[in-house]
């Protein structure tokens, strides 16, 4: 197989995994539309060593589930502003069948010139311009869109997500890039003093033992946080960490805050 062959995902979700086994754990997945570039292929053929375009996380995707586009086609995606699903699920028909899709999966459609459609397809539900940056509120109501969501290590969707994945996605909606794991989004955005300073749309960083970073959320207020512990929910925050009102201790200890939010102009 080609080195640097370029794929991308047309099924609804496809786990990639961190080794080139189905018992390997999944660290992240591709949704509808998500793109990615080939890096190496195992012995036996059977997997492949990929590099999401979106946020270069790399991980094994089963040579079953590829879907090969050129590299014409690969630098169109790139250079276009498609749009990108923001209903909880919808169903799209492609290549003459219904497929359904999920939130944050990304639609080959653009107002873009130099857009031409290699592959057709009919789509009906809600999307935006995955390039629009929103405000608060939009990140909010996108988020609200998880609650209650279970937890599920390496998840990105409605029905199984882990806290850098709904992090990730959410601000994927609203139109920011993040990276994908918690220990990297850490490193974007510029570090708010405390809690007196933090303001609605804020990501909180914490640990569960120790002082090592462990999980991040969220802020829906200075006193509010929504994350994925468990499941997608909300949960009491102050600068000593995360409460939970339904174990009535806390679970997480704050360590430190970004924003990536743009306020004002």
């Amino acid at each position: 197989m080609e080195i640097l062959e370029k794929g991308i995902c047309r099924l609804t979700v496809v786990p990639v995994r961190n080794k080139p086994s189905n018992r390997s754990e999944m660290v992240t997945q591709l949704l509808f539309g998500d793109h990615y570039e080939v890096l190496e292929s195992s012995e036996d053929q059977q997997w492949l060593r990929i590099k999401i375009y979106f946020d270069g996380y790399e991980g094994w995707l089963s040579s079953l589930n590829h879907f090969q586009i050129s590299q014409e086609y690969f630098d169109q995606i790139n250079n276009s502003d498609y749009k990108i699903c923001t209903d909880h699920s919808a169903s799209i028909y492609f290549q003459n069948h219904y497929i359904h899709i999920l939130l944050g999966s990304i639609l080959p459609i653009s107002t873009n010139e130099l857009f031409r459609m290699e592959e057709q397809l009919a789509f009906n539900g809600e999307s935006k311009s995955q390039g629009q940056r929103r405000d608060f509120e939009f990140i909010k109501e996108t988020a609200l869109n998880y609650l209650h969501s279970p937890y599920q290590w390496g998840g990105k969707t409605p029905y199984g997500i882990d806290c850098s994945g709904f992090t990730q996605q959410v601000y994927k909606i609203g139109g920011y890039k993040l990276f994908r794991d918690t220990n990297q989004q850490v490193s974007q955005g510029n570090e708010v003093s405390g809690i007196k300073e933090a303001k609605p749309g804020d990501l909180g960083f914490f640990s569960k033992n120790g002082d090592k970073i462990s999980h991040v959320g969220i802020l829906f207020a200075q006193d509010q946080i929504i994350h994925a512990s468990g499941k997608v929910k909300i949960d009491q925050l102050d600068s000593q960490g995360i409460f939970s009102e339904e174990l009535n201790k806390y679970t997480h200890k704050l360590l430190t805050l970004r924003r990536v939010l743009k306020y004002g102009p």
